[in-house]
């Protein structure tokens, strides 16, 4: 943590998650003070839920940046890397701090890595000697094995499975339940689709489907 006051980007389900991240440190003593959340196209229901845990919306991104005075920390909450890259570079030029999250009941080896604005949620595993670059998003009941690289903005989804030895390039989306196999590279901006088995090498920015994993 950064030590500054909480801003989450994201009112959707993975900032309502990221929320509960928070609340878990909390409960640990970590005395994260969050300002409250923000989004440029929330849902309905997702204020409701918002207002009935009592966290204020604060409104869409360049609104909120083009008023902000003081510095604080945030977390862009939001799955697709393209998009957290995009948000969190508006929050990083004017002078914000990303903030890392690391909720209680993660498993995290020795000598792991985490770069600033990532998260990792609930019964998230990281294997020991693992390099997790910024603003990255591991999620609930994924696995990432020993010596292992993830480059910046990289989402894991839940239940995930990344083998030892593997390298995912920037802005990597892993679907839910997917499988990377041991040693493999997968290329940046590329997608994993859930449930699919890599078994060779995958070039960037193209989507794999199927078992064995194809595109």
């Amino acid at each position: 943590m950064t030590g500054e006051p909480l801003v989450i980007v994201g009112a959707a389900g993975t900032g309502r998650e990221t929320l509960d991240v928070v609340d878990a440190m909390n409960r640990e003593g970590a005395g994260i003070d969050v300002l409250g959340v923000l989004d440029d196209y929330p849902a309905p229901a997702h204020l409701e839920r918002l207002a009935a845990r009592d966290v204020p919306f604060l409104g869409r991104v360049d609104d909120w940046l083009s008023t902000r005075t003081e510095r604080c920390g945030f977390v862009v909450a939001i799955a697709w890397p393209h998009v957290r890259r995009r948000v969190a570079e508006q929050f990083e030029e004017a002078g914000h701090l990303p903030s890392t999250l690391v909720h209680p009941k993660a498993i995290l080896g020795s000598q792991v890595s985490l770069g600033a604005g990532t998260v990792v949620y609930a019964a998230a595993q990281i294997s020991t000697n693992v390099n997790i670059g910024r603003h990255g998003i591991i999620n609930a009941q994924c696995y990432v094995g020993h010596d292992s690289t993830l480059d910046d903005f990289v989402s894991v989804n839940p239940g995930a499975r990344i083998s030892g030895e593997a390298y995912c390039g920037p802005d990597v989306l892993i679907g839910g339940s997917a499988t990377i196999l041991q040693g493999l590279a997968i290329g940046g901006g590329s997608i994993i689709g859930a449930s699919a088995l890599v078994t060779k090498n995958v070039p960037g920015g193209v989507t794999v489907r199927g078992v064995p994993g194809r595109w």
